[in-house]
């Protein structure tokens, strides 16, 4: 495109149009906040009075001067407003979860790649500062081979809200909410697995769809187990990693979000982990062995790289920060997991598929 400055609009402020996907946009050289859509535009003003606030989406996606559409809406009505959005010929940036169906996913990517639009999913725990510390750590081979992962996502969170997040229907629950970012992580350092087996659980007073889950993956001489709850109020280790030739464990969630919300604005020393994670190795030579401890070095997180990445894709024909394709088989995986829950067994990923490429950045 010849344009240097994109416009964007974002369909949704609530919680992550409003902390996330704003922010970050407003931090992206080439990209210009715009246009907001929301039934709440003295919250959008107050916080970007520069900014025109229209009270319904098809009002945006009419509009010509708008480049790019960030949708941060209930996951639900990611397929309707991404239809609406290609059909207008707007590039498109969807919050996690791709859709709530994989099929629904595939009908858009389909959409946009017939089309020539971008379409991407925002999936910005790719750029969480533990989990590039650990993707580091496992490309320079300082654990040996791999042969357990534990990735675990908890909080503390007794009360259920009225928020859609706790309401059943598509897509809400916590293995929609959280999982897709344990599964994309570890699709990043490993590719797909072979098979899934997913146990879901609804354990708060009042609960209506799933707060808690256990999920495993297989892969060949490695195992994966993924967890996240609403009800754990001890720390847990966000990371715990064990090779042929040490362990690498990690507490703490990465601190972006939490600036984020709390309004801090990307700047230079942005992403820096204050609680680095443990690494423990064995030094010793031949069959002695010596296990020593020390701190791992951790990488800074990059949540500006996403839409960094986004401007450079449509602006200099750079590949986008986060794929259609990798996307996609998040959405495998999620409904994999899905059927597995259902048949109270482990589930295969059928051969052949494009699923099982794996894709390392993108």
């Amino acid at each position: 495109m010849k344009t240097q400055t994109l416009s964007v609009g974002l369909v949704g402020y609530g919680m992550a149009g409003r902390s996330l996907h704003a922010p970050l946009i407003q931090a992206a050289p080439g990209l210009e906040l715009a246009v907001v859509v929301s039934r709440h535009a003295e919250r959008v003003q107050a916080d970007h009075p520069e900014v025109e606030v229209l009270s319904k989406a098809a009002q945006l996606f009419a509009r010509r001067d708008i480049d790019l559409v960030v949708i941060a809406t209930p996951n639900d009505t990611h397929f309707p407003l991404a239809k609406a959005a290609l059909t207008a010929g707007r590039h498109v940036v969807i919050d996690k979860p791709f859709s709530v169906t994989a099929s629904e996913a595939r009908l858009l990517k389909s959409q946009a790649d017939g089309a020539g639009r971008l379409l991407s999913v925002f999936h910005n725990r790719r750029w969480d500062s533990d989990f590039l510390s650990l993707k580091a750590l496992l490309e320079e081979g300082t654990l040996g081979r791999v042969v357990a992962l534990e990735s675990r996502f908890d909080r503390f969170r007794p009360a259920v809200t009225d928020r859609w997040r706790d309401h059943h229907k598509p897509g809400g629950g916590i293995w929609y909410d959280l999982g897709p970012h344990l599964l994309d992580q570890v699709r990043q350092l490993f590719g797909m697995p072979k098979a899934v087996l997913l146990e879901l659980a609804t354990s708060r007073e009042g609960a209506e769809v799933d707060d808690d889950f256990l999920a495993l993956l297989e892969y060949d001489r490695l195992r994966v187990t993924l967890q996240a709850s609403s009800l754990v109020a001890e720390p847990t280790p966000r990371f715990r990693v064990h090779g042929t030739r040490g362990s690498f464990v990690k507490y703490g969630v990465d601190p972006q979000e939490a600036w984020l919300k709390a309004g801090q604005a990307p700047t230079s020393g942005w992403g820096v982990d204050a609680s680095p994670g443990t690494l423990t190795l064995d030094t010793g030579e031949g069959e002695t062995l010596a296990l020593t401890s020390r701190e791992a070095p951790m990488v800074a997180g990059d949540y500006p790289a996403f839409y960094a990445g986004i401007a450079a894709a449509l602006l200099e024909g750079a590949p986008p920060p986060v794929t259609s394709e990798s996307a996609l088989e998040v959405m495998t995986l999620l409904e994999t997991g899905l059927d597995s829950y259902r048949q109270g067994r482990w589930v295969k990923l059928k051969d052949g598929s494009s699923a099982l490429r794996r894709l390392h950045s993108r």
